[in-house]
C-alpha cells in the first residue's frame, strides 16, 4: 500500500512540474509569436492533476490571468482534487485501522 502512496504522489509532483512548464512555454511563445499550445490542453493537463502547477504558472508568468475560464476553472479543480486526496488518503489508509 505504501508504494502505491509513493506513485501517486510521484503522479502528482510530475504533473503539476509538467503544467507549470506548459504556462511558462505558452507564455514564452505568446511573447515571440510562435505556435501557442491550446488553451484545452492547459485545462486537460490541470484536469488531470495539474491545478497547483497551473496556479503557480499563471501567477509566476502572469499568463492566463485575466481569461474568467482559467481563473475560476483552475482554483475549483484544486479544491476539488484536494478534497479527492483527503478523501482517498481517509479512505486507504485512515478507515482500514
Amino acid at each position: 500500500m505504501r508504494i502505491v502512496f509513493i506513485l501517486i504522489i510521484a503522479y502528482f509532483v510530475l504533473i503539476n512540474l509538467i503544467c507549470f512548464a506548459l504556462f511558462g512555454i505558452d507564455k514564452y511563445k505568446s511573447k515571440h509569436d510562435k505556435r501557442r499550445i491550446p488553451e484545452r490542453v492547459l485545462l486537460w493537463t490541470a484536469f488531470f492533476g495539474g491545478c497547483l502547477g497551473a496556479l503557480l504558472g499563471m501567477w509566476t508568468f502572469r499568463h492566463k490571468t485575466q481569461h474568467a475560464r482559467f481563473r475560476i476553472l483552475v482554483p475549483v479543480m484544486l479544491v476539488l482534487q484536494i478534497a479527492l486526496v483527503i478523501a482517498g488518503f481517509w479512505y486507504f489508509f485512515v478507515l482500514p485501522k
